[in-house]
């Protein structure tokens, strides 16, 4: 993918950090296309298939993967998410921005393959910060799930901290996405 003409940002963070929220106004202030991931994982009353994610059986997961339509792949809580390979290569053809939101294992896979891409990482500002925004997400998680979910988190930032190249504090919202925006623009 060395000729691709588009620009390729991979944005990374533990959950509840507001990645999905950034993502979203980069998008749309941007015009840039954002990649719609694959998972395995039941589908929530809002969410919609197609939209936010690919909902698909495990077994047409394993069928794809194996077919090499993939730029990555993961196993988050028991369930299965990649990012579906041509969208994602037709659009950096054309010369488009194209954001990946995942996470550090598959950003990690994606750079491998695609040199080219910016590594942004999503931090929130404080621990204490990411709890509450854990624990504010409503998906009726018991205590024990919600702590899983925290050690992930710490996990995934202290991994974040090794392979990403940018880094930025999702304090206030704008100035995130006004941060991440300028990332992408400059990054060669």
């Amino acid at each position: 993918m060395s000729d691709a003409k588009g620009k390729l940002a991979i944005i990374s963070g533990p959950s509840g950090v507001g990645k999905s929220t950034i993502c979203r106004l980069v998008v749309n202030k941007l015009g840039a296309m954002l990649s719609v991931s694959a998972t395995t994982r039941p589908k929530a009353a809002s969410e919609i298939d197609g939209g936010d994610y690919y909902f698909i059986l495990p077994e047409e997961f394993a069928r794809r993967l194996e077919a090499g339509a993939f730029l990555e792949h993961a196993e988050v809580f028991g369930n299965w998410y990649g990012t579906p390979r041509e969208p994602v290569e037709a659009a950096l053809a054309e010369g488009r921005t194209v954001i990946l939101e995942i996470d550090v294992q598959g950003g990690v896979q994606v750079k491998a393959k695609m040199p080219q891409a910016a590594m942004i990482f999503i931090l929130p500002p404080s621990e204490d910060d990411l709890l509450k925004r854990i624990k504010s997400r409503g998906r009726g998680e018991d205590e024990q799930t919600l702590n899983r979910r925290l050690e992930k988190a710490q996990a995934e930032i202290a991994e974040g901290k090794k392979h990403y190249q940018y880094f930025v504090v999702n304090d206030v919202l704008e100035k995130a996405v006004d941060d991440v925006i300028g990332i992408i623009k400059e990054h060669k």
